[in-house]
């Protein structure tokens, strides 16, 4: 395991430890041409990108909404399970 000296949270992996060490450093070191904004990590980086190109990967085959984000796309999934959503939308009601 790989463990931060600065404060102690330990890592399995070396790609995730040495990511997790920017936070302390503040590095930052995929930098979007576009906009300029800065991300610890290339997969949070490509997340980013998809906001200027408006690529949305993740489409949903019950309702055809699509998605850039994974997450994203699967809480929406949730909405169409059988016993319904685990959950109300606070802003349907408003």
């Amino acid at each position: 395991a790989y463990e931060c000296k600065q404060c102690g949270k330990a890592f399995s992996y070396l790609n995730s430890f040495r990511t997790h060490e920017m936070i302390h450093t503040g590095e930052k070191p995929f930098e979007c041409k576009r906009c300029g904004k800065a991300f610890r990590s290339s997969s949070s980086f490509r997340l980013h990108e998809r906001t200027h190109t408006g690529q949305k990967p993740y489409h949903c085959k019950e309702c055809g909404k699509a998605y850039s984000c994974r997450a994203s796309f699967q809480r929406h999934m949730l909405t169409h399970a059988e016993d319904g959503p685990p959950y109300k939308c606070m802003w349907e009601s408003l």
